[in-house]
């Protein structure tokens, strides 16, 4: 209710600001004026930082996050050296229009998808392909247009033909921008139900409540294979989620949204190693607009899908997931609208 009120107050502050504005201009004809050129010191500069605008205000935002396997330069020293780059990790996120509601759901690298023609910087075209992985399209267009930019395109369009769902923007963290993420918020706290442990990345953890930092998030996020892991993309999927509310909340509690200038700081630290079409000004803008939403109302999940019939291996979707794209393309909760409280029995008279 008091945000409410404080909205109404700063709607009536501005439209009279703009009304002063206009029947000052009209009195502006009426008074001499004074030309003091460098006669006055340079003004102070204001100690606070105007609150960021939200250049989408009103509309759905969609933007879909990929986390790169790159293995070169400081990436290579946290997960080896390795040529070309593969996508583990897609996410589309969506923010409704009234900025209620952040809705996330993970795509299976496995997942069997049709993948469209391609076109990428290079000028080539790529033939589409039934039936194939979900992470071949950004390898397509990483290994035929040899750049991000035709990798992600690759992607965006193989996400829209099978969700039917726009995509606005797109980011793309690689190993060292998961890292920083995570230190800019002091760590991630995690509680890990039973003991882990993976060669491959390195992690080993006991069970328990755990503070973790940028790297070791980094490895509880990318492990797979060892004690605690049964070495399948779903579960990996769904273990990322976790951390990511954990993440959520720990922005939230720590009040960061609600801060214009602290949000700067944290968002220019937390994209040194970001890739995406959104300008820190847009991100920061699209955050602070999101500074209301309600824990509960931040959904995560992996899309429904069960088993291919043509592999065991590699997975389908359900029709169940039909309804969730369509709902996200209609800007409608994905997990459908809440059915009404029942309303209360009138006593017998």
């Amino acid at each position: 209710m008091l945000r409410g009120v404080a909205l109404t107050v700063t709607g009536v502050v501005v439209f009279g600001v703009a009304g002063g504005a206009a029947f000052a201009a009209r009195l502006t004809t009426n008074v001499g004026g004074l030309d003091l050129g460098d006669l006055v010191a340079a003004a102070p500069t204001p100690t606070t930082a105007p609150d960021p605008d939200d250049l989408h205000a009103g509309s759905p935002v969609n933007i879909l996050i990929l986390g790169s396997d790159q293995r070169d330069g400081e990436n290579a020293e946290i997960g080896g050296q390795e040529e070309g780059m593969r996508s583990d990790t897609t996410i589309v996120a969506h923010v409704s229009a009234d900025r209620t509601r952040i809705e996330m759901v993970s795509i299976p690298r496995d997942s069997l998808v049709e993948i469209p023609s391609c076109t990428l910087t290079n000028g080539k075209t790529t033939r589409a392909q039934a039936k194939a992985m979900f992470n071949a399209a950004f390898a397509i267009g990483w290994d035929n247009g040899g750049d991000l930019e035709s990798a992600a395109a690759c992607t965006v369009n193989t996400v829209q033909a099978n969700t039917g769902i726009p995509i606005d923007n797109v980011v793309v963290v690689d190993f060292a921008g998961f890292q920083n993420m995570i230190n800019a918020i002091g760590g991630v706290s995690m509680c890990i139900p039973h003991d882990v442990s993976d060669r491959y990345t390195g992690l080993d953890l006991k069970a328990g409540e755990q503070m973790l930092d940028g790297t070791t998030a980094l490895q509880y996020a990318r492990a797979r294979h060892g004690t605690g892991f049964d070495g399948s993309d779903t579960m990996r999927a769904g273990r990322q989620q976790v951390l990511i509310a954990r993440v959520a909340d720990e922005v939230l509690s720590k009040n960061l949204l609600t801060d214009g200038a602290q949000l700067m700081q944290f968002l220019s630290a937390a994209t040194q190693s970001v890739t995406t079409n959104l300008s820190v000004t847009d991100l920061t803008g699209l955050a602070f607009s999101l500074r209301g939403v309600d824990r509960d109302n931040i959904t995560l999940m992996t899309v429904p899908w069960a088993p291919a019939r043509s592999d065991k291996n590699r997975v389908e979707w359900t029709s169940e997931a039909d309804a969730i794209w369509a709902n996200i393309a209609a800007d409608v909760p994905m997990l459908g609208q809440p059915e009404p409280p029942a309303a209360p029995e009138t006593p017998a008279a």
